[in-house]
């Protein structure tokens, strides 16, 4: 018969390692939620040409050549694009940049940061009808399109992109935030706040009217949205321009926790 005192050392051996197997069935989650604290991971959307690359380069502090030196209108990529920010404090971002072309490798990577791998916050880049024109493939020749034309493009990309957001927003506590970042604010400088106005819920514009869907289906209170204009070149033409890249990194960090 089994004494008292070594039945009990079984017992507390067995309460040690079943603590032990517990913490280390544990870990993986832990530090899965410590990394998303730290480095939140960010899907940048929107259709081609409106600067998304160029953004997230400048947002994670990497260095890459201009429009002119990549070739102007042939800028862009087909396939999704990462970066990542780290700062001294060991926070940072996880940028994910989906590509904007309507192409197998688009939807693939819309499935991965709204489906598989889900994002913290989607920074959604707009153009006001600026975005460069890419040319057909297989063509040659300078590419051309009317604004009209590019915020009409803009607007049936965003209705995608929305889709996706909403119905990953109705099933996980993800997304928790959207940026709207209306780029190439240099080129329309004098209407800095129409163009804001424009892409802002309850404005009752096209684009507006969307997000007034996506924020129902969504839900509101859940789901923060802002917009914000933003400049990404930093050459001297654009020195007279407010730092707009600095307003919105400092949003990023708000919604992010970093301060």
């Amino acid at each position: 018969m089994q004494s008292p005192l070594r039945h009990g050392k079984a017992a507390l051996g067995t309460t040690i390692a079943t603590g032990a197997l517990a913490a280390i069935s544990q870990a993986p989650e832990r530090a899965s939620r410590l990394l998303r604290h730290r480095y939140p991971t960010v899907a940048v959307t929107g259709m081609t040409g409106v600067g998304k690359t160029r953004l997230a380069d400048r947002l994670s502090r990497r260095a890459s050549a201009s429009s002119a030196d990549q070739g102007g209108q042939d800028v862009g990529s087909a396939v999704m694009e990462r970066r990542t920010r780290r700062d001294p404090r060991m926070r940072g971002y996880r940028f994910r940049v989906v590509p904007g072309e309507n192409a197998a490798t688009r939807l693939g990577a819309l499935d991965e940061v709204f489906h598989d791998e889900p994002v913290d916050g989607v920074l959604h880049v707009v153009a006001w009808g600026h975005a460069t024109p890419r040319r057909t493939g297989g063509t040659s020749g300078t590419a051309t399109a009317t604004r009209e034309e590019q915020l009409a493009a803009e607007l049936e990309d965003w209705s995608i992109t929305a889709h996706r957001v909403a119905s990953m927003a109705v099933r996980r506590d993800r997304p928790t935030w959207l940026v709207i970042a209306v780029t190439k604010a240099d080129l329309f400088a004098d209407d800095v706040d129409e163009a804001v106005r424009y892409y802002s819920p309850g404005s009752g514009s096209p684009f507006g009217d969307k997000l007034d869907e996506l924020r129902a289906l969504a839900g509101g209170a859940r789901l923060s949205i802002d917009v914000l204009p933003v400049c990404a070149e930093g050459d001297g033409r654009k020195a007279a321009m407010p730092d707009l890249l600095g307003r919105l990194e400092l949003r990023l960090a708000q919604l992010s926790g970093h301060v």
